[in-house]
């Protein structure tokens, strides 16, 4: 049975907001310390469940339908790369200070807002602990992946013309 645009970006916003809510439960109750590109991918992903729950609210309305939609795809996709990144260029790298990720964390002041969320205590090359044999930065870049690939697929079914 074929889901409804407003669904499927339901959805979308609950398994973003999933990630951040696993990424938070590693991190203080396991004791797995995020680094700058961690927690910057929890602000897209927050981000992404932002904008997808805009558009699931806004079906009807077609032209910010499609810019919320098209914003969480745009997001998610903005998500691969920061975790694609993350693996292969900071995770080599000693240090992620003063990289994008972390000059974004700094000048929005998120990670002194809300350091239970957003404050990197890790280095990149640490913080490259497997889940199931795989970094977290490529579940993370699939998980972006699934989420821009879900809402180009929303918003296809949104301007869809009924039978």
């Amino acid at each position: 049975m074929p889901r409804s645009p407003a669904s499927i970006f339901a959805g979308i916003a609950a398994l973003a907001a999933g990630a951040v809510a696993l990424a938070l439960v590693l991190q203080h109750g396991f004791g797995m310390e995020p680094c700058a590109w961690c927690t910057f991918q929890r602000v897209i992903f927050l981000a992404v469940a932002a904008a997808a729950l805009l558009a699931a609210a806004l079906v009807a309305v077609r032209p910010a339908f499609a810019a919320a939609g098209a914003l969480a795809a745009l997001l998610a996709a903005g998500g691969v790369w920061a975790a694609l990144h993350q693996q292969f260029v900071a995770s080599r790298a000693e240090s992620c200070a003063y990289t994008f990720a972390d000059r974004f964390l700094l000048r929005t002041g998120l990670d002194e807002r809300f350091p239970a969320l957003f404050e990197a205590t890790a280095s990149c090359a640490d913080a490259s602990a497997p889940l199931l044999g795989l970094p977290f930065a490529a579940w993370s870049a699939a998980l972006f992946v699934l989420l821009c690939l879900a809402s180009i697929g929303a918003l296809r079914a949104g301007f869809r013309k009924p039978r």
